[in-house]
């Protein structure tokens, strides 16, 4: 198919997929009042790889096919931090808010490959080769995914078995000749509503006595017995002048529920080999918060230049303690950014050749970031 133009990925969301907000069906999430925003916040991403300023960083050749770099398999730190500009230019394009269309869904690929890999050597498992054939096919169409990780979970001192209901946690109901039929429902799910794919892995490590949770597939947003309930949560309003950035850019999170949804087993990646859910759980991670330190560096850019136009609007731009203050925003935001760019330049080479960012860079600069956030923002309200 190739690269989707803005128009033809909102296109693809009007297809009959089960939405509900405020306790109301959703007909159309890309015309509805609140859910219509992020649905065109997320297009920005399709917008970006037909500007010419972002051409050469969006678009790679394979096999004589044009086709979108988040879907790049990395093999080298130059692979990583190609990723690293490219997320952060989609989120700055976004006013600081990330997509999330096709970040996290292409972490799971990558993720999976080395693991699938490892399946496949160990156990003769044809996951690799499944996994490899949806690959090419979501990055063909050029797809948008989302990834539901978290599970409902109930008490989360026990585990899927040992739930007061079955269905905390998504599961095998029934083995079948084409394929399987799952249950259960996944919290948190970020904009699984603007998504094509929806992308299922587990949540933590499972006992043999839980090998009916360890689960991954993939299957449509419209797939019969899905449903989403979209959160109310995301805020704002339709005034930009009240609401600069959420009347226009708007990230939603749904429950994501499995009613006895069938899944073909070309789309099953996972299915009871229980050791291997918490490896990909973990495998998972490791690229996930790289991909998030990675559109943390936007965010960190608007916090700067918030701080330093406010103190031009008062006058106070010279003040020695303002200084200090904008001094030390551009030290936060260059140490967030130095991390994520050595943990591609440390990455180590797995499986089939994957390149694996830094885990320990990786994980100290989320850390970084997470523990002096608060302390940041208070240099802005000061100078404020």
């Amino acid at each position: 198919m190739g690269l989707r133009t803005p128009e033809q990925y909102l296109k693809s969301l009007q297809d009959g997929r089960i939405v509900y907000y405020r306790g109301e069906r959703v007909p159309d999430v890309t015309t509805h009042p609140d859910l219509g925003v992020g649905a065109h916040h997320c297009a920005i991403d399709y917008g970006l790889a037909a500007d010419p300023r972002h051409r050469e960083l969006v678009r790679y050749e394979e096999n004589g096919r044009t086709l979108n770099r988040f879907y790049k398999l990395p093999q080298s730190a130059d692979d990583l931090l190609k990723r690293r500009e490219l997320i952060a230019e989609g989120t700055r394009a976004g006013r600081a808010i990330v997509q999330l269309i096709r970040e996290i869904g292409t972490d799971f690929l990558f993720a999976h490959t080395v693991i699938a890999h490892a399946m496949e050597a160990r156990l003769k498992a044809p996951y690799y080769e499944r996994l490899r054939a949806y690959h090419r096919s979501v990055a063909e169409n050029d797809l948008a995914m989302a990834v539901a990780q978290t599970d409902v979970k109930g008490d989360r001192s026990l585990g899927p078995t040992e739930q007061e209901h079955p269905d905390y946690y998504v599961r095998v109901v029934d083995r079948q000749k084409d394929g399987i039929l799952v249950r259960g429902a996944k919290a948190h799910t970020t904009n699984s509503v603007y998504a094509n794919e929806i992308i299922v892995l587990p949540t933590r490590n499972l006992t043999e006595a839980d090998r009916d949770y360890a689960l991954a597939f993939a299957v449509p947003a419209n797939a019969k017995g899905l449903k989403f309930i979209a959160s109310p949560l995301s805020g704002g309003g339709s005034s930009s002048f009240h609401f600069p950035v959420s009347s226009r850019h708007k990230m939603v999170d749904t429950l994501t529920v499995f009613d006895d949804v069938f899944v073909p087993w070309e789309r099953v990646f996972l299915c009871g080999e229980t050791p291997y859910a918490g490896a990909l759980a973990l495998g998972f991670v490791e690229f996930h918060r790289f991909t998030a330190i990675s559109y943390k560096l936007p965010l960190l850019d608007l916090m700067i230049g918030a701080a330093q136009l406010v103190a031009e609007a008062n006058g106070i731009e010279r003040a020695g303690h303002v200084r200090e203050k904008l001094s030390r925003l551009i030290a936060y935001r260059e140490t967030v950014r130095a991390l994520t760019v050595a943990a591609a330049h440390e990455c180590s080479v797995k499986g089939p050749g994957v390149a694996v960012p830094d885990t320990t860079i990786t994980n100290i600069a989320k850390q970084y970031f997470a523990e002096n956030y608060h302390a940041m923002v208070q240099k802005v309200q000061d100078i404020a």
